[in-house]
Formats: C-alpha cells, structure tokens, sequence
C-alpha cells in the first residue's frame, strides 16, 4: 500500500492478539503445553494458592499465627521469591505476565465482598454506643501520626533524592492510617470481637478509620483547589462522593428491611435476594471507584447499612464468607507477593530509610492510643492490648500498596519491602494481644452496667430469661412491682431460651422486626403473647422486645450475656433451677438450668438477678392485696448494696411496701472500712426515707454467728411477698459462719441458699442479686 503525503500517525492502525481461552483436551494439543490457555492456567493458578494457604494455615494456626501471614506466605512460596529462584522456567509458565491480568480481577472481587462482608458482620450503631473513651481513642489514633507524618514528610524533602519521595511520603500516609476493615478481621480472627475491649477497638478504628478518609479527600481535594482551572474537578469529587455515601445508606437499609420483612420467622433468606444484593455490591464498587474514592469504599459501607445478626446479615455471611474468605480475598495477598522478589535488595540506604519509616510509624501508633488508654483509667494489659490491635496491619494496606505499586509510585524495592513489613507486622500483632488479653473475661467491661449508678429518672434496661411460661409471668411480675413510671421507664428485652433438638441450627429470632410467622407456628408464641399484654397495660411506661435463642444448652450462657452486652442491660433476671407446686413440694430440678446460671454469674456484662418463684404455694391471703411487701437483707457488700439500690426503686411505687433489715455482727474485728463507710453512706438514705415516707421500714438486728442469722432470716418468711439479698459477701464475716460450709447452692450464696432452701414452705419468691463485675484497674 502506497502512504504517499501521509504523515506518520494519519493512519488507524490497530493491533490484535489471539488469547487462548479453552484447552482442546490432551489429544488436540498438538506438541502445545496445557499452560498456554488462560482458563486452564487460571484453575490451576487457584488451586495451587488455595492448597499452599490451607496447606501452612493449619500448621501455623497451631503457633497462633493469623490467616493473613498464610496468604502471603503461599504467594512467597510460589512467585519469584522461592519458585523463581529453584525453577525460574516453571515459575514463569504458572505465572506469565500476561495472565496477571485475571488473578489480579479475581484479587479485587475478593476484596471487594471481603469489605462487605466484614461490614455485614458488625453493628455500627451497637460500636458507637460505647462512650466517650472511643471517640477520644479514635480521635488520638489518627491525630498523633498526622503530625508525625507531617514532620516525615518535611525531613523526608531535606534528605532523600526527589525520585525517593513520592514513594516514602505515600508509605508514611498510608501507615497513619487505621483501617476498621483490618481492626474487625483481626478481632473475629482473635474471636473478641464481641467483648468489651473488642467493641471498643471497633468503636476507636471505625472512627480513626472515617476521619482518616475524610483527611485523605480533603488532602487530595485541597491539592486539586489549588490549581484555578481544577476548582470545579474538586467540588465535583465532594459533591459525588457524599452523595456516594447517602444513596447507599439511604436505599441500603430500607430495603433491607423489607427484605427482612418478606422471610418467615426463623428461615433464612431466599438465594434470589442474596444473588440481588451480590450485584449491587458490585454495581456498588464501580461506582465508588467512578467517584474519586476506593473501589472497597462503597460495599463496606453498604454492608455497614445491612442489619447485622439473623435473618439477613447472617444469611448473607453464610452464603459467601466461605467463597470470599476461603479463596477470593485471600488472593489479594497471595497475588502481590506472587509478583515480587523479596530478596531482591540493591538500595541498602534506601531500604533502611524505609525500615526506619515503619518502624517509627508503628511506635507512634502505639504509643497515640496506649497513653489516652491508661489515662481514661484503663488497666496497663488492656491499654496495650487495644494499643496493639490499632496498629494491625492487613488487606486495606496491601491494597493501597499495590494501587501504588501499579501507579509506579513504588519500584519493585518498595513494594517488596512494605509486603515483608505487613508480613512481619501481622504476627508480631496478633501475639501481643492474645498475650495482654485476658480472655476469661470476655464480657467483662469498663462501663457501669448496674442499678446502683442508673439514675432514677432514666431508663432500666433489664434482660429477663425464661425457659418456661411460668419463668415469664413469675418475671412479670417482678417488672410490675419495678415501678415503670414516665421519669423511669422500663425497657425489658424477653429472651426465651429453646433447647436444640437433633442437628438444628442455633438462631437467634428477634420478634420486632416484623416477619412473617412461620407456617409452622412459633414454639415461644405462648412467651410472645404474654409479654405484649404486659407491654399493653404498661403503654408507654414499659418497652418490650423479645426474642427466641435456640441453641445447645452449653451455649446458652453465651446467647445471655451477648444480647445483655448488646442491649447495654442494667440486670439479668434468670429463673430458679426449681419449681414448688402449690402445696409446696418440689416437682421441677433442672441441673442443666442450674449450670446455665452458674456460667450466667461468671460471664455477665451486667448484674444479674436469680429469680425464686413460689408464688403458686398457698398457704394465707395477704394483709393487703393491694400492698406487696419487699424485704431486703442487708449484711454489707457490693452485692447488697445493688440488691438495696433495686429495693429503693421499687419504694418509689405508693404499692410496694420496702423493708430494710439490716443485721449487724455482735463483734466483729475484720470489717473492710471502705465498705463500711460505702454501706453507711448507702443506708443514710434509707433511714431519712423511713422518717418521711410510709411505705419504707428501716430496722436493724444483731447476730452472733450463722445460726443466729439464720434464725432471723427465717423468721421473715412470713412477712413478705419478695426477699431480696446480695449473693456475696466477705468470707471471714462472723454473720455467716458456720453457713458456708453448709451451703448446698453456692451460686446462691449462704443467704440465698436458706432461703431457696426445699424446707421453705410460704409463698415468699427470692431474688438474690449480684453486681457488676467490673474489670480490676
């Protein structure tokens, strides 16, 4: 063909390669290898990270190593740092450059529903219900390293060659930051995500992790302002990304919800649905990365939208956390340290200027959040243990590295480095926590969960378990003499506790969300029914939510202390293990009940009440049936101090006739004199209530030793329609010895046990209390 008078780019040209997809089997290869063919070389490239990251998981999972240093290890093993050294040739057959293309879309699906997921698996309004500490964690987290980085990057302009600094001013930026992501999947990896500590590192990096966005876009933004012809590019990206943020929120949850509302109680959701919201993920995804933010940004926040737990968000989990955390989001991983080499070092000067940089970064994130800690009068471990969990590293950072890696912001050096720093860091993180952390304290927290410090003119949130009919009306009744008023209304959250049969699934049902009865009917319909009356006779003085957990008898405590950690719970009120029938015989003794409650007292976020109800033993009508006589028996202590604080409540009510009986030791040489100053402080009231008010009795008794104690415990029996009493007390208190030795249930405490005691056959219930646990400073 003839070009003359054409200058050199006038003419289209194009050009255009032949990509062979499918294999024509073993009999059509004609002297070809099976490796040239991209789908055939894609499935053998998955299979073999798959087999290397299980394969090293369930060794080094035994060491406590996390999942993230497998996933990286496998791509170590098989790319050029390993394979490429013993056989170049093979290496470079499973991994060519032109098939880095597909492992490197399937690395971004990966992480792109891992985000998701990880938002699916959290509460965000649960996380941020936890105070004022994590907003001043947060807010340290991120504001310490800014200034840091602020002065790295000065310095970093005075010493490094201008073709260094972009690089080391990205890596410094990227290590300020807090990514929640990373903090959720280290925590469910570690499984406290779902304890006091667990919240509150969720709480403090999902806003450490917000405000660094925020900081990011302005950042980046203010550079764009800055130049006069991109002023408008700039208030386009803010324009779209909030309104990125508000479409999702805003169309993500309603629908959710009519989602939630269209699947029968206690049946998951239809795959149709779960296949619809997979799209919009994606749909989701590219229009976060059409914006001007991260691809992952917009289904994390979607998934943050979705309503955690059961029927949905649990469904969602089940259906895709295997694919997406088994094999999608590992190879994000596996992928970037495939592509490197990292021994290939040929900057000594630079790679310790690096090193230093990371080193630096990670104190300082330490050192930003374990200071505030210990001064918001945390003890030493926790401090470090969240201290440590804030500096995690993970999915987010080797993301943001490889993004700059492909904008050829970081060379080779550089990004093998930061790989080997993330492989290094992971480890060394997860360690350190589980070696501050005490894990037998899982729900055990920092925020006072009790009645002694919930105001009267505030809200009791009281978590009541049952396992029978008669537990809830027994339950009832205890709420009703709790004087629900306007000033202090009740919020109770009926928990019915179900017994797995066979191989079902434990579930957790909560009824208010407006399901479809299942065709099959409710088992805890009888529960549900009789809740919403009291609600109703109560309206607008009593809030009721309840809920059905069907689960093994051995994780029922665990189903308790969630949902009262979850529903910030002042008390726990459990049923009695036993049940008296009218003439006062025994006809009920559940010892799985019993262990229940014992773990129940171990574990409890809250204080916890363990109901007795005789109320069906008749044996004489009342003085007043309009009056319903409270005793309380006060011998000192922490726990009579709550079981008081409620008594004190209940006085409020013009129904409810309050009885103080405090019973002092004739001699007692061992009192402790900080309780005895904090129980004449809590008894002063009682008596200036008594002179005034005719419905408080304030007296007080003396004892010699436990037989006398017992003698005048048992003498109440008739006078009161409820005995309320603290479940500890101190072990050498000259009032119970001789008691505890005797004690036949000791997770009632030797007060608790006479009057729970078969012997008792008058129609007084019991409830004996026992405080908050509080995390030791």
């Amino acid at each position: 063909m003839e070009m003359d008078g054409e200058l050199p780019g006038q003419q289209d040209e194009f050009c255009s390669v032949a990509i062979p997809l499918h294999s024509p089997g073993i009999w059509g290869l004609k002297g070809e290898s099976f490796l040239s063919f991209a789908l055939t070389r894609l499935l053998l490239q998955l299979t073999l990270i798959f087999l290397m990251t299980q394969s090293l998981h369930l060794v080094l999972k035994r060491v406590y190593f996390p999942r993230i240093v497998s996933e990286i290890m496998a791509g170590v093993i098989l790319g050029k740092t390993v394979l490429g050294k013993l056989i170049p040739d093979l290496e470079d057959a499973l991994f060519p450059p032109e098939g880095e293309v597909f492992l490197d879309s399937l690395s971004k699906i990966g992480v792109i529903f891992f985000m998701f997921l990880v938002g699916v698996k959290i509460s965000a309004t649960m996380v941020l219900k936890t105070g004022i500490k994590s907003w001043s964690l947060g807010f340290c987290a991120l504001a310490l390293p800014i200034a840091v980085y602020i002065f790295i990057a000065g310095q970093l302009d005075l010493t490094l060659p201008v073709y260094r600094r972009p690089a080391s001013k990205n890596i410094t930026g990227i290590l300020v930051l807090t990514p929640f992501p990373v903090i959720a999947a280290l925590l469910i990896d570690l499984k406290i995500m779902n304890s006091e500590l667990g919240r509150l590192a969720l709480a403090s990096s999902l806003i450490s992790d917000l405000l660094g966005t925020a900081f990011q876009l302005f950042q980046s933004n203010w550079r764009l302002a800055d130049e006069g012809w991109l002023q408008s590019l700039w208030m386009n990206s803010i324009i779209l990304t909030t309104s990125l943020c508000i479409i999702v929120v805003l169309a993500t949850r309603p629908f959710s919800m009519w989602l939630i509302k269209q699947t029968p109680e206690g049946k998951p959701v239809k795959g149709a649905y779960v296949a619809f919201i997979s799209c919009v993920v994606l749909a989701t995804a590219i229009l976060s990365d059409n914006v001007g933010v991260m691809f992952q940004f917009g289904p994390f926040l979607m998934g943050l939208s979705v309503p955690s737990g059961p029927p949905l968000g649990s469904t969602l989990v089940e259906r895709l956390d295997t694919l997406v955390s088994g094999l999608l989001a590992p190879l994000m991983m596996s992928f970037c340290a495939l592509k490197v080499d990292l021994l290939l070092i040929y900057d000594f000067n630079y790679e310790g200027v690096l090193w230093s940089i990371i080193s630096i970064m990670v104190v300082v994130k330490v050192f930003s959040v374990f200071v505030p800690a210990l001064l918001s009068k945390m003890s030493f471990r926790d401090a470090a243990a969240v201290s440590f969990i804030m500096s995690a590293q993970g999915i987010v950072q080797i993301a943001l590295y490889d993004m700059v890696f492909k904008n050829e912001t970081l060379d080779d050096v550089a990004f093998a480095t930061m790989i080997t720093s993330v492989l290094v860091l992971a480890p060394i993180t997860s360690m350190l926590v589980r070696f501050s952390y005490d894990y037998s304290r899982t729900y055990t927290g920092y925020q006072k969960r009790n009645i002694i410090h919930t105001a009267y003119n505030a809200e009791l949130r009281v978590l009541v378990c049952s396992h029978r009919l008669d537990d809830a009306m027994a339950a009832i009744k205890l709420l009703e003499v709790s004087n629900p008023c306007r000033e202090s209304p009740i919020v109770a959250y009926a928990l019915n506790l179900v017994e797995l049969i066979g191989r079902a699934t434990p579930l957790l049902i909560n009824h208010r969300l407006g399901q479809k009865v299942s065709s099959g009917g409710s088992r805890s319909q009888q529960m549900i029914d009789v809740f919403q009356n009291f609600e109703s006779r109560y309206l607008g003085l009593v809030q009721v939510q309840i809920f059905t957990a069907m689960s093994l008898p051995k994780f029922m405590h665990h189903d308790i202390c969630s949902l009262a950690f979850d529903k910030l719970a002042s008390l726990i009120i459990l049923p009695f293990h036993r049940k008296w029938s009218q003439q006062g015989k025994l006809i009920f003794d559940n010892n799985v009940l019993r262990t229940v409650n014992r773990q129940v007292l171990d574990l409890a976020p809250c204080s916890v009440g363990i109901l007795v109800d005789r109320r069906k033993i008749r044996y004489k009508l009342s003085d007043s049936q309009s009056r319903y006589n409270v005793g309380v028996i006060f011998l000192g202590g922490d726990d009579d101090r709550e079981a008081l604080a409620y008594g004190k409540r209940m006085a409020n009510s013009s129904t409810v006739h309050l009885t103080v009986v405090r019973i002092i030791a004739k001699d007692d040489m061992g009192e402790n004199q900080w309780d005895t100053v904090l129980d004449t402080e809590t008894l002063k009231d009682v008596k200036l209530q008594s002179s005034h008010k005719h419905n408080i009795v304030y007296r007080e008794e003396k004892a010699k030793d436990g037989p006398d104690t017992a003698l005048i415990i048992n003498a109440m029996e008739d006078a009161f329609d409820l005995l309320m009493v603290g479940r500890r007390h101190r072990e050498d208190l000259p009032l119970l010895s001789g008691l505890t030795e005797w004690s036949d249930l000791p997770e009632l405490g030797a007060v608790g046990d006479i009057l729970a005691s078969s012997d008792v056959r008058k129609p007084v219930s019991v409830l004996v209390v026992q405080q908050q646990m509080v995390k030791n400073k």
